[in-house]
């Protein structure tokens, strides 16, 4: 998809991946494409709660071909995708933990080669809108805490 992406459209918007993905994607769609990627997010710090969230985002995908081939060539294995995910794999896939640890993710996403990080906020209920969590992350891009600097740090823009 990313090199039909390349060759008949404006970019790609990958979803559900790493930032190895990203770098990965980036190379296939050449600097003249825009790679808009997503990343899941929880703002948690406990880890057992943070991954409790991820997981359950997770299944759906854990039971789909296409999202566990693409993880499979991303070097992971089958053990990683029993009981949920292993923790390998859920932290590589939700970022989670304070504004720090987001920032970190996205800005590894803009080091890969992203010129745009979509946050998805995830929480314990998925039915509810994390308006929390919005206000939250849309602070922290206000106050520029995550867009990464645009001088210096060879960093994509935001």
């Amino acid at each position: 998809m990313l090199k039909l992406a390349a060759e008949r459209a404006a970019g790609a918007h990958p979803y559900f991946v790493t930032p190895e993905h990203t770098a990965r994607a980036r190379e296939i769609l050449g600097a003249n494409r825009l790679l808009a990627v997503e990343q899941a997010v929880v703002l948690e710090t406990d880890s057992i709660k943070a991954r409790e969230i991820a997981r359950a985002y997770m299944a759906m995908y854990l039971g789909l071909a296409n999202y566990v081939t693409n993880l499979r060539a991303l070097g992971f294995t089958d053990d990683d995708f029993t009981n949920g995910g292993s923790n390998r794999l859920v932290d590589a896939i939700v970022a989670w933990g304070d504004i720090g640890a987001i920032r970190a993710r996205v800005r590894a996403h803009h080091s890969a080669g992203a010129d745009h990080v979509c946050l998805q906020a995830l929480t314990a209920d998925s039915r509810a809108l994390p308006r929390r969590e919005w206000r939250e992350l849309a602070s922290a891009l206000l106050d520029n805490r995550i867009q990464p600097e645009r001088e210096g740090d060879g960093l994509r823009g935001a």
